[in-house]
């Protein structure tokens, strides 16, 4: 493995100021439990963190995508948020996006589409929505989550929410056996407690920065925010679902390493990576004890 010198360590993770693909070869074979990352988006306009045309994006995502999957485990999965964008000078969209599905789907397994509905974004795409008022607001992204193998490792009791009142008053009063209209079947065991209702795939997450510690840390320090962040909320869900403690994160465009800190919070290991270094001098202010490394193979 080749040694790279991370540019701060916690007790649980390493950063690095380094290419996506640069890091993923130096990591060994079937070592890594989840890689969960947000790429560039394929946009109209440059954006300072890098983006390429949804024309090129699929033969600029596939390489980094052989290394993912060489490095994971067989029980571990591929997570990545992105939206599609929508077609200039048009309100419909570029299909580049179920290519892209498709062409991983070769290798990797679909598991399961997870949708992060965020109430507070703004309305978009402005033109049709504000202004032609031809389409709704786009306020959902789809969160793809792809298997090594078609039984990742995954968990739903360690994501469980608290029950409705309504499930509460079937504990309190008991559940008749009966047959609905649809013709699903309720049996004497559906007023079971265990300990929590499990949740859809439907994920309601605001994405607010107003009182974003982050945000203040690097107005303090000079440095310049990532502008694309994702709340703590989603991948905080993503990581306790499918990984256990003592379990390794990777996310290869961190961009404020949000991912990091999490997976730092939930006792997991993690590796990060982000190519701009003010990204990377600012997402160090989100761990109080990180420090210098020493060079180290990685994991």
């Amino acid at each position: 493995m080749v040694e790279l010198v991370a540019s701060y360590e916690t007790d649980l993770g390493r950063c690095f100021h380094a290419d996506a693909l640069t890091v993923l070869r130096s990591i060994e074979s079937e070592s890594v439990d989840l890689v969960l990352t947000s790429p560039p988006y394929a946009l109209r306009r440059k954006k300072r963190y890098g983006n390429v045309s949804a024309q090129q994006y699929i033969d600029w995502f596939l390489p980094f995508t052989e290394q993912i999957y060489r490095v994971l485990r067989a029980s571990g999965s591929f997570v990545f948020e992105i939206a599609a964008p929508w077609k200039q000078g048009t309100g419909t969209r570029s299909l580049f996006l179920y290519e892209l599905i498709l062409e991983l789907c070769k290798t990797f397994h679909l598991c399961q589409e997870l949708y992060w509905y965020n109430p507070s974004r703004l309305p978009t795409p402005a033109e049709y929505v504000t202004v032609r008022r031809s389409r709704v607001k786009d306020a959902v992204h789809v969160v793809w989550w792809l298997g090594k193998t078609s039984t990742p490792k995954a968990d739903n009791r360690r994501v469980l929410r608290p029950y409705s009142n309504s499930m509460l008053r079937l504990f309190r009063d008991g559940v008749k056996p009966a047959v609905r209209p649809s013709q699903h079947r309720i049996s004497e065991t559906f007023d079971r407690n265990h300990g929590g209702a499990i949740p859809p795939n439907l994920l309601e997450i605001p994405n607010t920065t107003s009182a974003d510690p982050y945000l203040k840390a690097c107005k303090e320090a000079g440095l310049v925010p990532h502008p694309a962040r994702f709340p703590a909320a989603l991948p905080d869900f993503i990581i306790r679902l499918l990984t256990e403690k003592g379990d390794i994160v990777f996310d290869p465009f961190a961009g404020s390493n949000v991912t990091g800190q999490v997976a730092e919070l939930l006792g997991r290991r993690w590796i990060a990576c982000e190519q701009d270094v003010d990204y990377v001098s600012g997402s160090r202010l989100r761990f109080a004890h990180s420090r210098q490394p020493q060079p180290t193979s990685i994991p």
